[in-house]
């Protein structure tokens, strides 16, 4: 190990290298007997993995101050819903919380094909497969995206909303129904 190494592993207790190995050399830290996680840490990012029993990467995503980055590492990296990223809720949401420290959550959910999904949440957060997903109804939309007058203020959630014309906002359906706002029209449930 080289000297960097072994001064950012000392000032965080956390390797800085192994990040997408099947058996890296951390610390296996998973509170479930049927996932290994993985922490590792630098420049101030905390990256977790998850791998299988097997040793097989399954997903890894970086942390910082409350933010989280899906990365493209392992075989359901596209199966990572995070509050940023969120996912619709499909399949199995029934799972394990693999991690939980007071900065986030991390649920994973096998599903009925082999994949697994992740659920990654802030610490804060009592059920990460909420506070990660896409909820579909305008019921369900935070009320810190939506303004007075019913128009949705966070990019994300508006894209990701089946847009009946009770949900659609206000500038986005004429009175024919018609949408003109192509990211919103482009999100409809058909």
């Amino acid at each position: 190990m080289s000297l960097t190494s072994m001064g950012a592993m000392a000032a965080t207790g956390l390797p800085s290298t192994g990040l997408g190995q099947s058996w890296p050399n951390a610390t296996d830290v998973s509170t479930s007997p049927h996932w290994h996680v993985y922490l590792f840490q630098r420049d101030g990012v905390r990256y977790v993995q998850i791998n299988d029993l097997n040793g097989k990467v399954r997903a890894a995503f970086a942390a910082a101050s409350g933010t989280f980055l899906t990365l493209p590492v392992g075989s359901d990296a596209a199966q990572v819903a995070t509050p940023s990223e969120p996912l619709p809720v499909t399949g199995n949401t029934a799972g394990d919380i693999v991690y939980q420290d007071g900065a986030l959550k991390v649920l994973v959910a096998p599903q009925a094909d082999g994949t697994a999904r992740t659920f990654v949440a802030a610490g804060k957060c009592t059920d990460p497969v909420e506070c990660s997903s896409r909820f579909n109804t305008a019921a369900n939309v935070a009320p810190q995206t939506m303004t007075a007058a019913g128009k949705c203020t966070d990019p994300v959630e508006c894209s990701s909303r089946f847009n009946t014309t009770t949900n659609a906002t206000p500038q986005t359906v004429t009175t024919a129904g018609k949408c003109t706002d192509p990211v919103e029209c482009s999100s409809r449930a058909n």
